[in-house]
């Protein structure tokens, strides 16, 4: 079986740069084609920064980083640096990056990979605010049936919100960007807060990172240890949720998660709900279902999975 061809649109984020770790570390079920960092946890210039030492930590320099939007579509910036640090890879001690950014803008990237690869074989992974994918949508509507699916992190049903009291901070940063793709048609797959706050880096987790005999492991141990101050105050939790990562857990073992086929709309006028998925779990509407929205996640299965592909690196 060939591994699957995809592009990590991205706003690292600790949990962010796990993800891909975990991609680079599953090179038998995938294939980096490139990455487009976004606006989102912080700002681009960090963000595209950070996407690098993420790959440089993990030897991948030759997998090319483009920066991509700096601002959602027609609002301001929010970032959340108050959960992810200033740089938002706060926690390991990491060396800037010596690679390069490669030319070219995100979005440009991401509409020529689909326009020169055949239909239905490149599947988008975004890990952040969607305004590259929307963009690029908005700027080659031909390329949206070329897709070959997008498996995202993003909106929350059962567990509302993280930024508000009713919405998931990735869709709240650019809600316009959401409904575009939400509304696209492309085949999609969310993993919501609903499963990744069942993801939790306890203890005896993250002593498993930290036992791996590489920089990879102390990093990704780092990371979590700082990460997860902010979850633990916030929710009383046992440990951080590890978000991101479920996108490429989902594509290497899609066994792991449970949801439904059902309609899911983004809020994008009311000032009380604004970027709020609303998702159709119990089917109460008429409207057509329009994404894979999961519900559920093997907390065990994920973990070792995710050690055993970070012990690779």
């Amino acid at each position: 079986m060939c591994a699957r061809k995809i592009i990590i649109d991205t706003d690292p984020g600790q949990d962010d740069a796990v993800a891909i770790l975990l991609a680079f570390g599953s090179p038998d079920e995938i294939e980096v084609l490139g990455i487009t960092a976004v606006a989102g946890n912080v700002p681009l210039a960090m963000t595209a920064k950070n996407a690098r030492i993420v790959c440089e930590l993990a030897n991948r320099r030759d997998t090319p980083v483009y920066a991509g939007c700096d601002r959602p579509l027609t609002r301001a910036l929010i970032t959340a640096e108050h959960v992810h640090g200033k740089t938002g890879l706060d926690g390991p001690v990491l060396p800037d990056p010596t690679m390069a950014l490669a030319d070219g803008h995100g979005v440009d990237f991401i509409i020529e990979t689909l326009r020169s690869h055949p239909a239905g074989t490149i599947t988008l992974c975004p890990l952040g605010p969607l305004t590259n994918i929307a963009t690029a949508f908005q700027m080659a509507p031909d390329i949206i049936d070329k897709v070959q699916e997008i498996v995202l992190m993003g909106g929350a049903y059962f567990a509302v919100g993280n930024i508000t009291p009713t919405a998931e901070f990735n869709i709240y940063v650019d809600p316009q960007a959401a409904e575009i793709v939400f509304k696209s048609g492309v085949s999609l797959t969310v993993l919501p807060l609903d499963v990744t706050h069942k993801a939790l880096v306890t203890k005896p987790r993250n002593d498993a990172f930290r036992a791996i005999a590489s920089p990879v492991g102390h990093a990704v141990a780092e990371m979590t240890d700082f990460f997860e101050r902010f979850d633990k105050e916030k929710y009383g939790s046992l440990g951080a949720p590890l978000h991101d990562p479920c996108v490429i857990a989902y594509l290497i073992r899609p066994e792991l998660f449970t949801g439904r086929q059902i309609n899911v709309e983004i809020e994008t006028t009311s000032e009380l709900t604004l970027g709020m998925t609303v998702a159709d779990w119990w089917g109460v509407t008429d409207r057509a279902p329009n994404a894979l929205f999961m519900g559920d996640i093997d907390a065990d299965g994920f973990f070792a999975l995710l050690t055993e592909r970070l012990a690779r690196l």
